[in-house]
């Protein structure tokens, strides 16, 4: 595989221009994660995000609570969400802050968040390429879409090795096994 593991986004002066969740709300977003176990909850403005694993405006992962804040990028609660879904059942009632996974899970995450993406109004997998890209992921092929395209079938072969997608790439539900 030809991929860097994501990376941080880098320190920069003010944050990229991505979609946050108080441009959807969290209606969507709730009640797709909710169908498979996972809760979101949102927290105040003013709070610290618990679970953050970056910390500021990122969300969090505690047990089975997905905590955002209105400020939270999208990309940052698919992602966490997705981790969730990707992790085997005891990681799942233990994770805390921390996903664990290995480079081949996250690439598995960042594929699942592409096609639930599409699955959210007023968002899209081409919006999630463009923040992710904005957010600083590293993809040795230059951009997200680019690996997506290219290298992401390998990330489709471990979802469906883990019973998570279907051939139709439908999300049955979290890892099994």
């Amino acid at each position: 595989m030809n991929i860097d593991p994501v990376q941080p986004a880098p320190e920069p002066e003010s944050e990229p221009v991505v979609v946050r969740v108080h441009a959807l709300g969290t209606d969507a977003l709730r009640a797709m994660f909710a169908e498979h176990g996972l809760t979101l909850h949102t927290v105040a403005d003013d709070e610290e995000i618990p679970g953050s694993y970056w910390g500021e405006t990122e969300a969090g992962l505690v047990g089975s609570t997905l905590y955002v804040r209105d400020d939270t990028p999208v990309h940052s609660v698919l992602h966490e969400g997705c981790h969730w879904l990707c992790m085997d059942a005891a990681r799942r009632q233990s994770v805390h802050t921390d996903a664990n996974g290995d480079q081949d899970e996250e690439m598995a995450v960042c594929c699942l968040q592409a096609l639930l993406a599409d699955r959210i109004a007023g968002y899209s997998r081409a919006q999630l390429f463009i923040d992710m890209d904005a957010w600083g992921y590293g993809f040795v092929l230059g951009s997200a879409a680019a690996w997506f395209a290219q290298e992401g079938s390998e990330s489709m072969v471990w979802l469906r090795n883990h019973g998570m997608i279907d051939a139709a790439q439908q999300l049955l539900g979290p890892r099994v096994g």
